[in-house]
């Protein structure tokens, strides 16, 4: 369950179509300059004064997450990647097979908005037994990969949280509570990996999972 602790299920559920076709286009979308363009077209009422990009649990807040069309290059696939304007002197990138069927998605509750995005491969190996649709995957919180979106006191709480550690992002628990790691090498040991193994492969992630390279780290 991917939807942060203190929050009901998502509400609304809007598919974004175009989304990565967009992205090829453009080259790079900004996360919270397509909500507001989005939000003017369609009154969402949407607020946004940063983000939390979320990889599996691991949170680590954000201004800005940007989607990047990546060229083929020396990965001989195509590619894309998420950046993200991180808070403070750490450095979180992700790189995604984009060979995957991909689909992105809106999703609203009371106080928060998420972008989440999630593979025809992923939904087929780990929801396809329990949802009818990657929709309704989705809407239930199952999803492994994120950019939420907060706003106002809820922003400030996320920013408080992460200046009191040196950690490189927090850590949300199979309960749904949040674990702050104290340095850089105690979030290694709770995410069971190398630094090495997490670059490489997003900590062993599952090929299904699509992820090429996986950077979240504190200078």
């Amino acid at each position: 369950m991917s939807t942060p602790d203190g929050y009901r299920p998502w509400r609304d559920v809007y598919e974004l179509p175009e989304f990565f076709d967009g992205l090829e286009e453009a080259g790079g979308i900004s996360v919270l300059d397509f909500l507001r363009e989005l939000d003017e077209q369609n009154d969402l009422g949407l607020e946004a004064d940063g983000i939390v990009y979320h990889d599996r649990g691991i949170r680590v807040p954000g201004w800005d997450a940007t989607f990047v069309h990546e060229p083929t290059g020396s990965r001989g696939r195509p590619a894309f990647s998420v950046q993200v304007d991180t808070v403070g002197p750490r450095n979180a990138w992700e790189i995604f097979d984009d060979t995957l069927t991909w689909d992105a998605y809106l999703l609203r509750t009371e106080g928060l908005a998420a972008i989440a995005w999630l593979s025809d491969e992923e939904y087929r190996v780990e929801e396809a037994d329990q949802f009818s649709s990657k929709q309704e995957a989705v809407s239930s919180g199952r999803f492994s990969f994120g950019v939420f979106v907060h706003a106002g006191d809820d922003w400030e709480t996320q920013l408080e949280r992460i200046q009191q550690t040196n950690a490189p992002a927090f850590l949300q628990r199979e309960d749904g509570s949040t674990m702050l790691p104290a340095t850089q090498s105690e979030f290694y040991r709770y995410v069971d990996s190398t630094p090495t193994e997490f670059r490489t492969s997003g900590g062993n992630a599952p090929s299904y999972l699509g992820v090429l390279e996986l950077e979240i780290s504190i200078d």
